[in-house]
């Protein structure tokens, strides 16, 4: 995390560093990256950077929540304005697809998350900091269905909530393999959404 030297700047100074490191780190794999350069677009003196935070990955670290945040309310402000219209299943794709539409939205973000992916030694140290936030929300997620009557009420919500997160993890690389995020990644989506849904036990008609 940031020192409180960093949180005690005016918003817009913070706000300046924030958009040189999303430059820096779209255009570059994080360890090309360069402190110099974010440095030099924030109009800020080296000293001062280390001030600010410890080290480039502190920086990096910082700028991941911020963007996971920010995504996470993206996609619950979508699922709340559907909770009520849609069960279950139908919510688990709305909330991918939202990801989907936060990445349209947020185009400079987009490189950001290929290359985090990408390095998975980096992808593994950083949403390992996160996952909880992530199994929380599937947790919500199937909580919800339950009292809907759409997921079967046997289920562990924690637990089924651990395994979503996990499969999501496990998409990664098939969304990223044509190197840019849009709808035809539903269709990688869709056969995950379809196991969760079926299992692929074979039954008799």
């Amino acid at each position: 995390m940031p020192k409180e030297t960093f949180f005690n700047l005016p918003v817009e100074k913070r706000e300046r560093v924030i958009e040189a490191a999303i430059d820096e780190f779209a255009a570059h794999p994080f360890h090309k990256a360069r402190v110099t350069a974010i440095a030099e677009q924030a109009g800020i003196a080296m000293g001062s950077f280390y001030q600010y935070f410890e080290d480039k990955k502190d920086l990096f670290k910082y700028l991941i929540e911020l963007i996971m945040e920010k995504k996470l309310s993206y996609i619950n402000r979508d699922i709340v304005e559907n909770r009520d219209k849609y069960g279950f299943f139908q919510l688990l794709r709305e909330a991918y697809l939202s990801g989907i539409r936060f990445a349209k939205d947020n185009p400079s973000l987009v490189p950001i998350g290929m290359m985090l992916a990408s390095d998975k030694e980096l992808y593994r140290e950083i949403y390992g900091e996160h996952e909880d936030k992530g199994v929380d929300f599937f947790r919500r997620l199937l909580e919800h269905g339950i009292e809907q009557g759409t997921v079967d009420p046997v289920i562990d919500p924690a637990f089924i909530a651990k395994m979503l997160m996990g499969m999501t993890y496990s998409l990664t690389d098939f969304i990223i393999e044509d190197g840019k995020v849009d709808l035809e990644d539903m269709g990688v989506i869709d056969q995950m959404l379809y196991f969760v849904e079926n299992g692929i036990k074979k039954r008799d008609n």
